[in-house]
């Protein structure tokens, strides 16, 4: 199950009566954490965890203050130093060496579940908005809001989502940009792209896999797909803006097909096009199209992928995932030692 904030959810919703539930979030670190401020996770009175708030190390004691909120209904922080010899981080070898402060507020009908549920809805509709909480200075604030975007989803790099403070009278609150998974669609139903399309439904993305073909893109090899389009590829670009894809990859193996895809998606609002094939491939490709690079809604990346030396499918599949994570959130995909050593 994916740790995105709608697949939490979705698990929540249906139960949210049958136990009493608490929502954890990180609302500030200082240095270096493996999660940033905006990051949510739930725990109920069963002892169920969904999401995390730290690399699997904090879990366990977050439950234990979870269950005090759930028996006293009052809201509590909390902050994890892993450079206090005191702190009970540190005491653990947690070794990221920065400082983490959680947010508990008891989930209930008193409170309108925290507008949970309307969240939840519009995360479900593929809306985006923001999300506000208030942090807690005494044991009885309990308060929070989600306003809806006034447009329909639209995709925010990471570094929009991650949360910030906002200061109301002597009232604080997290503003947290919440958004839909990404909806990325793959146009080719081969055997190449079960894989792709199985890692994608792990990330929690909503997957749509097109193929005219009848031997392709058959039902039985692709389980994990939430939608199988059989449709001409002239209404590509419709289906994209009416259901907010945000990525393609174009891997049909057919340089007719491929062409006619292209062409379909020059006037969509997509933000990651790739196209699978050499460089001499996607020459031929622009040819039957008769399109220039200069006409696509954002770059064509052609050859897809990142350079990860892969050979297999799987392989081949986390490369063109992770140049397709890179571009949505406008970084750079250089290692992360690489950068620190320059």
């Amino acid at each position: 199950m994916s740790n995105h904030l709608l697949h939490l959810l979705s698990q929540w919703y249906p139960e949210k009566d049958n136990a009493e539930w608490v929502l954890g979030t990180v609302f500030k670190t200082e240095g270096p954490c493996y999660r940033k401020a905006g990051a949510m996770m739930l725990f109920n009175s069963f002892g169920q965890q969904l999401g995390m708030l730290s690399g699997g190390c904090l879990e366990s004691d977050i439950q234990r203050h979870a269950k005090k909120v759930m028996a006293t209904g009052r809201p509590m922080t909390m902050v994890y130093d892993s450079q206090d010899e005191d702190d009970l981080s540190f005491q653990l070898g947690i070794g990221c060496g920065g400082t983490v402060h959680i947010m508990l507020h008891p989930i209930s009908a008193n409170n309108d579940y925290l507008a949970l549920g309307t969240l939840y809805q519009h995360l479900f509709a593929r809306k985006s908005g923001h999300y506000f909480q208030r942090i807690p200075t005494n044991d009885d604030e309990i308060d929070a809001q989600f306003v809806p975007s006034v447009a329909a989803h639209h995709l925010r790099s990471d570094k929009e989502t991650i949360a910030s403070k906002v200061q109301e009278g002597k009232q604080t609150w997290l503003k947290t940009y919440v958004q839909p998974p990404v909806h990325l669609m793959v146009a080719g139903g081969g055997f190449d792209a079960i894989p792709l399309v199985n890692l994608a439904h792990q990330l929690g993305w909503k997957v749509t896999v097109w193929d005219p073909r009848p031997a392709n893109a058959r039902r039985e090899y692709f389980g994990n797909v939430d939608e199988i389009l059989r449709s001409s590829a002239d209404l590509l670009d419709t289906y994209c803006q009416q259901y907010g894809v945000d990525a393609a990859i174009v891997m049909t193996h057919s340089v007719s097909l491929d062409a006619s895809v292209l062409s379909a998606l020059k006037t969509s609002s997509i933000r990651y096009l790739a196209l699978l094939g050499p460089v001499h491939r996607k020459d031929e490709v622009l040819a039957i199209a008769k399109l220039s690079l200069s006409q696509f809604p954002c770059k064509l990346h052609a050859p897809a992928g990142l350079q990860l030396g892969a050979a297999l499918p799987e392989g081949i599949a986390i490369s063109m995932l992770s140049e397709c994570i890179a571009t949505l959130n406008n970084a750079n995909a250089m290692s992360f030692s690489g950068a620190l050593s320059e």
